[in-house]
């Protein structure tokens, strides 16, 4: 059977949990005064993480992004296209939600291949 690696956090969830070729990202969060200075923390957390199992972030394959602002979404969608390469984004769902952080502006989690 193979082992199940997880990279902990502080809190009452892991950071990440690696079983076989997928690795499961738990949520990320950046921080700073604007949107875009934390979605860019937010996806700086997901590259480190991954960058600790060996997994680059275009590697992922699958994102859940929580926007606290729906008018967020079209910035949203111009870092992703400064972050991933033309035609390899991830297949990705986006909801808005409010957060217990009330500075919080955007979290992601996702799912990344191994193999």
């Amino acid at each position: 059977m193979a082992a199940i690696t997880r990279i902990p956090t502080p809190y009452s969830y892991s950071a990440a949990v690696a079983a076989g070729d997928t690795v499961y990202l738990g949520l990320h969060r950046g921080f700073g005064e604007t949107f875009a200075e934390q979605l860019r923390g937010a996806l700086e957390g997901c590259r480190a993480t991954l960058a600790g199992l060996d997994v680059p972030l275009s590697n992922l394959v699958k994102v859940s992004v929580w926007l606290k602002r729906v008018q967020d979404l079209p910035e949203m969608e111009k870092l992703f296209a400064e972050t991933f390469e033309k035609d390899q984004f991830p297949a990705r769902m986006t909801a808005t939600t409010e957060f217990f952080d009330v500075d919080c502006l955007v979290m992601i989690e996702g799912i990344a291949y191994r193999g």
